[in-house]
């Protein structure tokens, strides 16, 4: 039979209540003591039951992750930072893909909710109104990685995303660029669509260029709707392209190709995010480089915080990002 607190309470020569309060890390036990206990469980093989723990200390030392897209070769990364953190502190996550879904989105959210999580840690592209409603009146405190909600209520870890765009736009106009096109995420996306949209007006701006609507496609993170986004800007004999995520350069690129042009020869393409598609395909992608990894190790690390009540300096990080030149823009800054 399995071993019981009983068996180690009698194993150690101590109260049941002892062994609770080693099992709850309570401070009122001598460290004595509590060796003695530590010492009882690994001899009698007792495992306590998670779930009569949870219920009692009121936490389960789980926490909900939901992301839009598991095979999007960013949101990966994230969860794995998110994990390694949430291990080390003895944490286990409950992963959920939503595939960018309303519907599905508010279901797992609903259905962490019921099996108490702890913290909730969210990537989806976009904050819908119905679903901040639900973030702010759950008991259990949410950060958000790689987004951010319209009016800032809630804990988050980013780049500056604005700025990221901006810098990679006026690489293009630095070359002489003229007809530069953008292939965004969804435009109501604050981060895909509203800022990194925001940040290619303000280089064309800069550069004295007209910004012309045109010039602007959604690809939605999508490599099918970039790609067909793509020959659209085509059409408007564009010189150069702003991908807002690697993926949807990668199909901008193939589209180039399809249609008979080549990068760079013909025209420039630069990406966005850094992941390994961006060294990996050839010609390799200019890119910005966003941390994946850091940005779901620093929420995680918020989450803690949050969890312990410990003081914090910043509720919404900002985390640097750098523009790696490779081949797609006719240079690769690597073989100087």
């Amino acid at each position: 039979m399995n071993a019981t607190i009983k068996d180690v309470a009698r194993e150690a020569n101590v109260s049941i209540a002892t062994v609770s309060r080693v099992l709850n890390n309570s401070a009122v036990v001598t460290d004595e003591t509590k060796q003695r206990v530590l010492d009882a469980i690994k001899k009698t093989g007792y495992k306590p039951n998670a779930l009569a723990r949870s219920l009692k200390i009121q936490k389960t030392h789980t926490i909900g992750v939901v992301i839009p897209d598991i095979s999007s070769t960013f949101y990966p990364e994230v969860v794995r930072g998110v994990e390694d953190v949430a291990n080390m502190y003895d944490y286990n996550i409950f992963l959920c893909n939503t595939d960018q879904d309303e519907n599905k989105e508010m279901n797992y959210i609903e259905i962490l909710r019921e099996k108490q999580i702890d913290g909730l840690i969210f990537m989806g592209n976009i904050i819908r109104d119905t679903i901040m409603e639900v973030f702010m009146s759950m008991k259990a405190p949410v950060v958000l990685a790689g987004t951010q909600d319209k009016e800032l209520k809630l804990p988050n870890v980013n780049i500056d995303n604005k700025k990221a765009a901006y810098d990679a736009v006026k690489y293009l106009t630095s070359l002489g660029h003229k007809k530069i096109g953008m292939i965004t995420g969804p435009k109501t996306d604050p981060i895909g669509g509203m800022l990194r949209l925001e940040g290619y007006k303000e280089a064309l701006k800069k550069a004295k260029i007209r910004y012309k609507s045109e010039l602007v496609v959604e690809g939605n993170f999508k490599v099918k709707q970039a790609y067909l986004s793509m020959l659209k800007l085509l059409e408007q004999k564009v010189d150069a392209v702003f991908a807002a995520s690697d993926e949807m350069a990668v199909a901008a690129i193939n589209a180039i190709f399809d249609s008979g042009l080549k990068v760079p020869d013909d025209i420039h393409v630069v990406g966005f995010d850094n992941t390994y598609l961006s060294y990996m395909f050839r010609p390799t992608i200019t890119t910005i480089q966003q941390p994946a990894y850091d940005i779901g190790a620093i929420s995680m690390r918020l989450m803690i915080k949050i969890l312990s009540k410990k003081p914090i300096d910043e509720l919404h990080v900002v985390l640097p990002h750098h523009l790696i030149i490779r081949e797609s823009t006719g240079y690769e800054e690597e073989k100087k």
